[in-house]
């Protein structure tokens, strides 16, 4: 005899909370996440499927294998994994549970997801974030993000928390700690935004501004030596 497990039948799809790093495209046309641990080598979009990582042709999840998403059911669980030091600079996601799914006691294992909303955390010197940033890891076609300030920026190649959630789309809000929520939507629609908003938009202008700044000042110090060498 086979054992079959209790079916549920919700009137509104389970919502659970897992962690992930932020991704940008090579191309800086498309944002996601990728896991950080099983299914780590796989970027994924806010809308998005299951499948085997080990290549197997069955239905994500299959109680046989550990494939599929894995969220947790409570934020508080979710939060506490951000305190081990190689997930420091990732993301927090709620998500909603689409499709089939496997209950156990701390969470999911499901096949379909949509990311709701990330939490992205202060940058590594403790400043608020004005940006995710290249972190210089990655997969290929894809660089990992991470939080950052405007001070930290130095030129890396960045998105700002708007950008993200408008190349990520399909509804995506990124919140930066407690306060600061950016809705989806085009970045020269100023009115839409709001003071934390546009405070951490010009953050990360003027950061990049003061690189541009002293990239021409060397410059400006490296002419006059090559004309007198000439």
């Amino acid at each position: 005899m086979r054992l079959r497990l209790p079916e549920e039948r919700p009137t509104e799809p389970p919502t659970g909370y897992k962690i992930a790093h932020p991704m940008l495209s090579q191309d800086g046309t498309r944002a996601g996440f990728t896991g950080v641990s099983l299914g780590g080598a796989l970027p994924y979009g806010v809308l998005a499927d299951a499948s085997c990582v080990y290549g197997l042709r069955h239905r994500a999840p299959s109680r046989r294998c550990d494939c599929g998403f894995h969220c947790v059911h409570d934020r508080p669980t979710a939060e506490g994994l951000l305190c081990t030091a190689a997930h420091r600079a990732a993301v927090l996601l709620e998500v909603t549970v689409l499709g089939r799914y496997i209950r156990f006691e701390r969470g999911f294992r499901y096949a379909r997801q949509r990311v709701r909303t990330a939490t992205v955390g202060p940058c590594a010197c403790g400043t608020v974030v004005a940006a995710l940033a290249d972190t210089g890891r990655g997969r290929p076609g894809w660089r990992e993000l991470a939080p950052s300030c405007g001070g930290c920026l130095r030129g890396r190649t960045s998105v700002s928390l708007a950008g993200f959630a408008r190349l990520a789309g399909e509804g995506l809000r990124v919140v930066a700690g407690r306060a600061v929520t950016v809705a989806p939507g085009d970045l020269g629609a100023v009115e839409e935004l709001g003071v934390p908003e546009l405070t951490a938009e010009a953050a990360l202008l003027q950061a990049r501004l003061d690189w541009f700044q002293a990239q021409l000042a060397r410059l400006g110090e490296r002419g006059p030596e090559s004309g007198r060498e000439g």
